[in-house]
């Protein structure tokens, strides 16, 4: 019996980790992904009518979301790193607004997130915001404006915390 479940596991795990593989290469169909970005577990979830854009040695990982707007984008350079559950939107609804209304007025702009960006588990980047280069995102953060290159944030919302400190070491 043992074996049979273990075989029956093996199977089921191969067939889900081919699952996402088709809907990552959808993506790659889709978006403009380089060849080298790696999705970096499953249930990740990239749409949207607008751009996406991911250069070289750059990743997303579990259950993280990239949505783009049409008209709008979603840049991410190379060498960064995107953790977990980390979300990322071009469009998103405006909060002070009566929300019983059938039509609600949405903020929406392009993301734009530079080369050799660290963004920690559990982040949400609002739209229109820039990431400049070599700067990193703390986990939990809610990025409301846009993050100065060789800079470190974090908090709700995504306060300054420092410049790093001999980057050209």
């Amino acid at each position: 019996m043992k074996l049979i479940n273990k075989i029956i596991l093996r199977i089921f795990k191969k067939g889900y980790e081919l699952y996402w593989k088709s809907i990552y290469n959808s993506y790659r169909e889709k978006y403009n992904l380089h060849s080298s970005f790696k999705f970096n577990g499953t249930n990740i979830l990239m749409y949207g009518d607008g751009e996406i854009q991911c250069s070289e040695s750059s990743y997303v990982g579990h259950y993280s979301t990239i949505q783009s707007s049409k008209n709008y984008k979603v840049s991410i350079g190379h060498h960064t790193s995107i953790s977990h559950n980390v979300r990322i939107y071009t469009s998103s609804a405006i909060p002070d607004q009566d929300f019983m209304k059938d039509t609600l007025l949405s903020k929406q702009g392009d993301v734009i997130i530079g080369n050799g960006v660290w963004i920690g588990a559990n982040t949400f980047i609002n739209p229109g915001v820039i990431i400049e280069d070599n700067s990193i995102i703390g986990a939990n953060s809610v990025v409301t404006k846009n993050v100065e290159k060789n800079s470190i944030v974090g908090g709700v919302p995504a306060k300054l915390i420092r410049y790093k400190k001999n980057i050209n070491a």
